[in-house]
């Protein structure tokens, strides 16, 4: 049997899509929704798979600098000027565009990290046999991409 559990997080930011053929190439922004379901097959001692709150002390600080931050592909011809304007609020991405798939994937990876160095003590411990099951981020009111692994 599997238990699961969900935390959602809510951010601004914008992005830049170089690849698009669209209006998406141009910067433009999001009210998004980062929902978060990490899975164990074992509840630890307080009956739960984990707190909510060891889940937000997981992430929040790393979606904290994503807020009110501009997304950007490092081959974007324009990168240069959006990092001298923007410095700690730009957010590189590597020869890739941050698409929301994309970003799915990074907070995904960011969450298998942060629980990976989690403190296995005290009262907001997760257990190590905690996994994150996926990411969904909701870009708009009809639409959102979702990391597994």
């Amino acid at each position: 049997m599997t238990y699961r559990i969900g935390k959602i997080f809510e951010i601004e930011s914008g992005h830049i899509l170089s690849k698009h053929p669209g209006k998406c190439r141009f910067p433009h922004g999001h009210s998004r929704r980062v929902e978060v379901v990490l899975a164990a097959d074992t509840l630890d001692a307080n009956d739960m798979v984990c707190d909510f709150k060891a889940v937000k002390l997981a992430l929040q600080a790393f979606l904290d600098s994503w807020d009110h931050a501009l997304a950007v592909n490092t081959d974007d011809p324009n990168f240069a000027f959006y990092q001298a304007k923007h410095g700690e609020r730009l957010i590189p991405f590597a020869h890739t565009d941050p698409t929301t798939e994309v970003m799915a994937q990074t907070i995904y990876a960011e969450l298998a990290r942060a629980l990976a160095g989690t403190n296995r003590q005290g009262d907001f411990a997760i257990a190590a046999t905690v996994r994150v099951e996926r990411v969904r981020i909701t870009e708009t009111s009809s639409s959102w991409a979702e990391y597994t692994d």
